[in-house]
């Protein structure tokens, strides 16, 4: 199991927020686990010192580009990228320096799987550069990918069929479960065997890692196939839980 390093901005800041509470119709509403005094790059070259590649940079709304773009700068070809990434401007981030770029809504619009976009993404920048973001939460006792910072169910559920046909567009997965994303009350258990059980391409799940015993969780329920994004848990976002470097020497 590998640590995925992130940087999420808001504003154009490094910030640690509670996923399920992100609105676009209830701004104030945002609960912030975390805000950087350090910029984007302070984070991007602390993981090029550690090598630490395939993590992600996440825009969460506008005014994020110009921190995106410092981070890409400070470990170029190391980091993915995602927030508002379309087949237009796809290799827009490549060339700014992003190993992939990560794709949600784009994809999964109208509630269901856009073909004609997927297949038009791949032809602009290559299945190798294509991560898909397959963020989800529980409805109905299933898990449906979920879009628009994890606010608009999908019908899109996540299951065998689905995981086998989109494994032929991307490179990786990144799976944000959401409804426990930035809490740091524990992992969400079901994703995570499910998940185990499914995937056969690289696969990164993020949500509700509080502490080691967290990891260890993740490793063995996901039969040691899935790496780990670790975020408001850590000391480097002020979080008491799980040391950095403790999370680091676990996972490498």
């Amino acid at each position: 199991m590998k640590l995925r390093p992130c940087i999420d901005l808001h504003a154009g800041v490094v910030k640690q927020i509670v996923g399920s509470t992100l609105s676009d119709d209830t701004p104030s509403s945002m609960e912030t686990n975390f805000i950087a005094t350090n910029p984007p790059s302070w984070f991007a070259s602390l993981y090029k010192k550690d090598n630490l590649t395939g993590g992600h940079i996440i825009k969460l709304g506008p005014g994020n580009d110009e921190a995106a773009i410092e981070a890409l700068a400070s470990w170029p070809k190391a980091m993915q990228i995602g927030g508002g990434i379309s087949a237009d401007n796809a290799a827009f981030w490549l060339e700014k320096g992003a190993s992939h770029v990560i794709v949600t809504s784009y994809v999964f619009t109208g509630g269901v799987i856009n073909m004609q976009r997927l297949e038009r993404l791949v032809d602009k920048v290559g299945k190798a550069n294509i991560v898909l973001d397959l963020s989800c939460r529980k409805k109905d006792g299933d898990y449906y990918i979920v879009t628009d910072r994890w606010q608009k169910f999908t019908n899109v559920k996540v299951e065998r069929r689905v995981i086998e046909d989109l494994a032929k567009y991307c490179d990786e997965f990144l799976v944000h479960a959401a409804d426990v994303e930035g809490k740091c009350r524990g992992i969400e258990e079901d994703v995570v065997t499910l998940l185990g059980s499914l995937v056969e391409i690289p696969t990164t799940y993020a949500g509700g890692v509080r502490n080691i015993e967290d990891l260890k969780l993740i490793q063995d329920l996901g039969g040691d196939r899935l790496d780990v994004t670790v975020g408001s848990a850590l000391d480097i976002f002020g979080g008491s839980g799980l040391s950095y470097q403790d999370a680091k020497d676990f996972c490498c």
